[in-house]
């Protein structure tokens, strides 16, 4: 970035996300690239999160954005047991027009630069293919794929991951882990989606599904011609009759102060981030009865399966570890009861707990 203005400077010293170690920013004139690198802690260990290349409408809705992500990956990385802290890159513009293989090396110079400080991955806007490219730059980097030593999509472990977390809310809300017989609405069958789709009727749920894109719905009711069924949108979907878990697996912010009030599920358990459109969401849920399983706890399973690349991935060991969230699940449930508050603000309780205690062994 050329200049610092005013508003990028604003933004990192008075931003709600507080509590950074370290913001980068990042820009190499000759392939375009413009990015922010923001680490909010290395307590556990080095930051690990994604890169999301996205056309922001300013630099400081960019710099919001990493301090926001990165903040959100400390506390994904705690309470997924990694002893990783968190960290978040933004490449800024459209990736449909300006990424390039010499962007993404430049990119990866900028990472190798922190030393290990920083460790990436795919985000939206990113793909295997291009941690691939960043990879021939940088050796701190995940995502990559089979063919380059990396561990491929990581959308499977993230929706199975998902999967427990629904079993751990049906466990706490109903006395039993099985959802057969159970309606669960899922708006967006991207990849995380459509997987979680197959757990969902391999245990005998009754599925309802929504999508902006009418291909990935199509390819899903082809797949199960029977248990699964459409609505129009996501308005529809959350106001389906019988619904007993709604599972947001697209883009943040479905839960907000229109959706909640008509929300007929009794448990919100989805992939989606930050689900949670503004503070005093999670407390109108509690208010309507509504068990929220936090989004950073149940969608996991995909930073799981990318801190395992460091080590030599092996698939029945993330798996392992991502069904552990079941049981992370409950304990934040539990948590919540004995604290008298709602589960988000447990969640966070325990992670900034795990992260407090790494602080003082030093």
């Amino acid at each position: 970035m050329t200049d610092v203005t005013d508003g990028v400077l604003h933004t990192l010293f008075h931003s709600d996300q507080g509590g950074h170690e370290q913001v980068v920013l990042c820009q190499d004139r000759a392939s375009g690239l413009k990015a922010v690198i923001a680490i909010h802690s290395t307590a556990l260990g080095p930051a690990l999160g994604g890169t999301r290349f996205y056309p922001y409408a300013s630099e400081e809705e960019a710099v919001a954005d990493a301090l926001n992500l990165s903040r959100g990956m400390s506390y994904k990385n705690a309470m997924a047991g990694l002893d990783h802290g968190g960290g978040k890159a933004v490449i800024i513009g459209d990736p449909e027009q300006i990424k390039s293989e010499e962007l993404l090396l430049a990119y990866g110079r900028f990472v190798a630069s922190l030393g290990g400080r920083y460790v990436t991955a795919c985000d939206v806007g990113t793909y295997v293919a291009d941690m691939d490219v960043v990879a021939r730059e940088c050796r701190w980097t995940t995502g990559r794929s089979p063919e380059n030593g990396g561990a491929g999509d990581s959308s499977v472990l993230t929706a199975y991951g998902v999967f427990q977390g629904m079993r751990a809310s049906a466990q706490h809300l109903w006395g039993d882990p099985t959802l057969r017989g159970r309606r669960v609405g899922i708006a967006g069958v991207g990849k995380v989606g459509h997987h979680l789709v197959d757990h969902l009727r391999q245990d005998g749920a009754e599925v309802v599904i929504t999508d902006v894109r009418a291909d990935s719905v199509r390819r899903i009711l082809d797949k199960h011609p029977t248990g699964v069924t459409a609505v129009a949108d996501t308005e529809a979907l959350i106001r389906v009759e019988g619904l007993d878990i709604y599972a947001p697996c697209a883009l943040g912010g479905a839960l907000n102060d229109a959706s909640v009030p008509v929300l007929t599920a009794r448990i919100v358990c989805g992939a989606a981030n930050n689900q949670l459109a503004h503070p005093g969401v999670e407390k109108d849920l509690a208010d309507r009865g509504i068990l929220y399983a936090p989004d950073y706890v149940v969608n996991a399973g995909g930073v799981i399966q990318v801190a395992d690349e460091l080590h030599g991935f092996d698939f029945d060991r993330c798996k392992a570890k991502a069904a552990k969230i079941f049981d992370t699940t409950l304990a934040i449930f539990a948590r919540a009861k004995e604290d008298g508050i709602p589960p988000a603000a447990a969640a966070d309780r325990i992670a900034e707990q795990r992260m407090a205690e790494a602080r003082r062994r030093g």
